[in-house]
């Protein structure tokens, strides 16, 4: 394409024209300033390839400020950026400089033909070229332009125009960051100028010193007496800032020097008034001098001071300094949890996460309780966002190291369970991991657990919530795999088939249907083995009545008839056992006690409820084998047939009682005997390590195409042998005995509005529901979601919650009525942990460097030389280069001509090759030289000598008369 014309120079839109345009375009909608803005894309590609320089300059320009507003891609127009670069025009070199800095990036090919200019403009005589290089070279700098502008930035290291001095140490640190071998070359005079008179200077060399010490601290102990000497003379609270934070990462390192700078810090924190300076004065004390108890008193107390301000920031800052020292001295969090507790009802989101943070700090085994339960009431009337946050310092901090403070999981269960009540609560995978966890690994909650489980899957509102559909699946997960502590399963069932289940999604509500086929497998076992669960169920009534005494209810506690957790046996009615009155229940005792087992079946068959199960389980999924989730499918298929075979299963009982009232065991009981045991075994957690320690079989080929299965397997078909038995095992025994040391205390627990809202919802769909005896009232909407009525809340004044919070935080034992139940831990001790190979970073390479120029090890080669790659490596002779700029005049060295370095690199070439050949003559000399063969060798070597540094010292050497 052809460059513009004459009359397109003229009549060229200027940059101002541009913006008026983009601003009167973007009135009349998007698509009005999308076309404008391309058609003025189009006119850049062509101005910019103009030979004028003030079209191309004006087209830049435009390209820039698109570049950089609307997001417009520019890396097509890297090439002209340094071309305008090279231009005399100061203006035209300044845009030129812009548009690099801001498009370039180390994978644009063309920016290695930037290198000569910049090492021009850097060796100018006009120092505002100078600076706009600098801050280009900031910018755009890659490895290898670090590599061939180091002697450049060394020049202007000693530059006498203070503004270019603090751009190339501000540059240096990019520097030492891209090309770890620089440090041998700057970093002795970045060090002189740490004594410089220019404050401007002094604080620029700090912050290169305050980001280096942040990485490797350990490299620049040596430089102690440089920065002691700033943080006693300086005036400069943003110098003292810096010197500060060196001294907090190298007060750890070196005990004596903690006890050096410990007074000067504590004159500086009494007497300055900067917030600011007083601020990192207190954390240099709370993180690195902590062993001083005079200190941290004073910045214990002058954390108050930030406390007690009116500025959200300055308290932030000071809850912040609260959890610095709160590890280390919990006495100061409580000395000032009035503050604290205040916090958490503050306007700023921050302030308010970081009391949150102290809160949760101070939670022990005794409290957690009762914080738990103030941060509940917090989280009710809080925002969604700050609720969640709550809620998941709640469940990280109690899940801690296997629930290691929890004493009553009963409690936590419970807990869980009003969790997902709350108003704006996402926390729905967390509970629903804790739930499963605690269900596997603490075998004395499972009654607990499924109580909870029950109230849960029982509320039709809460299945419009998608946030809580994952508690929803715990739920029903827990009350199907421990369904044996479910007083009333048909009540279970109902909550597993109402109509609303519809609203889940599909992979929730597989759950749900694989969890209504264990419920119907167990009610099928305690149908047709009536002798099992009878003796079973005397067995646990027995250890019921035993401790009834000690309940509470002989101390006038009532159970009502239409109480959903009563003892459940499918041939006895639901009748209660317990009544209002003391002298009733200890008749009741007397009386079972002289009951034999046998005398407790029941000759009258009830069938009525479970042949109802029965059709409302065929009901509800039939229209669901019509489903395309597989998952769905295959849990209904599977629960039909369960369905078909006890139906089989009832009509052959009836046809053996009409001919010789002799009952045997058909096929079908059989299967259902085999499915209930297997349901009945144990599931425990399993561990994260346990796939790593399967080993591999030999000779194992995995295909990915399994079409020739039946090849493989031929004739070959699996058998159940005669001997093959899944009887109860012994850890589901145990836990029937627990289910009857829990049976008392649940009735008067239970919520009677999950009751009410069943019974709603039952009335409003009695096709779905067993029938039921009892009157039910009939109500024309649906409870709220997440109802506010929780019971036993505390009053929503923040002074009752501070009051409830301050007796809270107080540590105090309480007797424990039980001990803790057993959690069950896998891997020990025994995790296998994989480490991976890290990388070798460039930190250590500047900490080398850092090493070798301070304690005068100048020659010694950099292991960087050694792991750079193909192109760094094959450029020796430029290293060796920098390597003699530390020793040549600067002035020299910035000024050298094309004709010097050509003779340079020709000389060290021929070096090169003389030692190459001399090593190979063995020559006795070359055992005395140094390891460097170049000219300058002997002179370095000769400056070591007269030095007063160790060279052999291994540790970084600190002047005694600082410490």
């Amino acid at each position: 394409m052809a460059g513009p014309s004459l009359m397109d120079s003229l009549f060229q839109r200027s940059l101002e024209d541009l913006i008026k345009g983009i601003r009167l375009h973007s009135g009349a909608g998007a698509g009005e300033s999308s076309t404008f803005i391309s058609k003025c894309l189009d006119e850049i590609r062509r101005e910019i390839k103009a030979t004028d320089p003030q079209t191309k300059t004006t087209a830049l320009q435009k390209l820039t400020y698109l570049h950089s507003l609307h997001g417009v891609d520019m890396s097509w127009a890297a090439f002209h950026s340094i071309e305008l670069s090279s231009s005399t025009n100061f203006h035209s070199k300044r845009i030129a400089y812009l548009a690099a800095s801001l498009s370039f990036n180390p994978s644009t090919e063309v920016i290695l033909l930037l290198t000569h200019q910049l090492r021009k403009d850097l060796s100018s005589a006009n120092p505002h070229e100078v600076s706009l290089a600098l801050q280009t070279l900031s910018s755009i700098c890659t490895p290898d332009l670090a590599r061939d502008l180091t002697p450049e930035l060394f020049t202007l290291l000693n530059s006498n125009k203070g503004f270019i001095k603090r751009k190339a140490i501000a540059t240096v640190l990019k520097f030492f960051e891209l090309y770890p071998d620089s440090v041998r070359v700057c970093f002795k005079r970045l060090v002189e100028n740490l004594e410089s008179s220019d404050p401007g200077v002094v604080s620029a060399v700090v912050g290169v010193f305050c980001e280096l010490a942040v990485k490797e601290p350990r490299s620049y102990l040596p430089l102690a007496p440089e920065f002691y000497k700033i943080l006693v003379d300086s005036r400069n609270n943003w110098v003292l800032i810096k010197v500060l934070k060196i001294f907090a990462k190298l007060a750890p390192l070196e005990p004596r020097l903690g006890k050096r700078v410990v007074e000067p810090i504590c004159e500086h924190l009494k007497r300055t008034e900067a917030k600011s300076l007083a601020f990192e004065c207190i954390r240099t004390i709370l993180t690195a001098l902590s062993q001083y108890e005079a200190a941290l008193k004073l910045a214990v107390g002058k954390v108050r001071e930030f406390l007690v301000e009116d500025d959200p920031n300055l308290k932030y800052l000071g809850l912040q300094a609260l959890a610095i020292v709160g590890p280390k001295y919990l006495d100061a969090i409580l000395e000032n949890k009035e503050m604290v507790i205040k916090s958490l009802s503050d306007d700023d989101v921050n302030i308010k996460l970081e009391a949150l943070k102290l809160v949760m700090a101070m939670v022990s085994e005794d409290n957690i309780t009762e914080i738990c339960r103030v941060l509940m009431n917090y989280a009710i009337k809080s925002d969604p966002d700050f609720c969640n946050e709550i809620l998941g310092s709640i469940l990280s901090t109690c899940s801690r190291n296997y629930y290691e403070m929890i004493i009553d999981f009963d409690w936590y269960v419970l807990l869980l369970g009003e969790m997902s009540r709350v108003p704006h609560c996402q926390k729905g995978q967390e509970i629903e991991n804790q739930l499963v966890d605690i269900g596997m690994r603490v075998r004395d909650v499972r009654p607990e657990l499924v109580r909870v489980g029950r109230d849960l899957l029982i509320d039709p509102a809460l299945l419009g919530n998608p946030f809580i559909h994952r508690i929803l699946a715990a739920a029903a997960w827990v009350s199907g795999e421990y369904v044996e502590f479910s007083k009333n399963p048909f009540e279970l069932m109902e909550a597993l088939l109402q109509p609303r289940t519809n609203l889940l999604p599909p992979s929730i509500r597989a759950i749900y249907i694989q969890s209504s086929f264990k419920v119907l497998a167990y009610s099928a076992y305690s149908y047709f083995f009536p002798d099992e669960v009878v003796a079973q169920s005397s067995h646990e009534l027995a250890g019921s009545l035993h401790n009834v005494e000690s309940s509470d209810y002989l101390s006038g506690a009532a159970v009502t008839d239409t109480d959903p957790d009563q003892s459940f046996n499918p041939r006895m009615p639901h009748e209660s056992l317990r009544d209002n009155s003391v002298d009733k229940g200890k008749d009741i005792i007397t009386d079972c006690e002289n009951v034999p087992t046998a005398s407790l079946k029941m000759d009258r068959y009830p069938q009525d409820s479970f042949a109802q199960m029965l059709n409302i389980v065929d009901m509800t999924f039939t229209p669901l084998l019509g489903c395309h989730e597989v998952e769905i499918l295959d849990r209904v298929t599977n629960v039909l047939g369960l369905v078909e075979l006890i139906r089989l299963e009832i009509r052959g009982c009836e046809i053996q009682k009409e001919v010789d009232n002799v009952r045997e065991e058909l096929k079908a009981a059989q299967v259902i005997r085999l499915m209930h045991n297997a349901f009945s075994e144990e599931l425990g957690p399993v561990s994260l390590m346990a796939q790593e320690r399967v080993p591999l079989p030999d000779g194992l080929e995995l295909k990915e195409n399994l079409s020739d299965i039946d090849e493989i397997c031929g004739n070959f078909t699996i058998t159940i042998s005669s001997s093959f038995n899944l009887e109860r095992p012994w850890s589901r025994e145990k836990d029937a005995i627990i289910l009857s040391e829990h049976q008392n205390k649940e009735v008067v627990e239970q919520s009677n509005d999950s009751t009410s809202v069943l019974t709603e919802h039952r009335k409003r769909h009695g096709l779905y529901y067993l029938p039921s005896e009892e009157k039910e009232t009939v109500s024309s909407d649906y409870p709220p979601a997440n109802d506010l009525s929780l019971p036993d809340k505390t009053n929503d004044q923040t002074d009752d919650l501070f009051k409830l919070t301050e007796q809270s935080l107080v540590p105090k034992k309480k007797p424990t009525a039980k001990p803790r139940p057993v959690v069950v831990k896998l891997d020990d001790g025994n995790s296998i942990h994989i480490v991976e190979k890290k990388p070798e970073m460039k930190e250590h390479l500047i900490s080398d460097a850092v090493r070798d120029v301070l304690l005068g090890n100048d020659a010694a080669p950099s292991s960087s030389r050694t792991t750079k790659s193909d192109k760094l490596s094959s450029r020796v002779t430029r290293k060796d280069l920098l390597v003699s700029a530390t020793e040549q005049d600067s002035t020299t060295l910035g000024r050298s001509d094309k004709n010097s370095r050509r003779n340079k690199h020709r000389s060290h070439g021929k070096e090169k090759s003389h030692k190459s050949s001399t090593k190979v003559a063995g020559d006795p000399e070359e055992k005395s030289k140094p390891k460097s063969s170049h000219s300058h060798g002997k002179h370095k070597s000769r400056q070591r000598a007269n030095s007063a540094v160790n060279v052999a010292a291994q540790s970084p050497v600190i002047p005694d008369f600082l410490l």
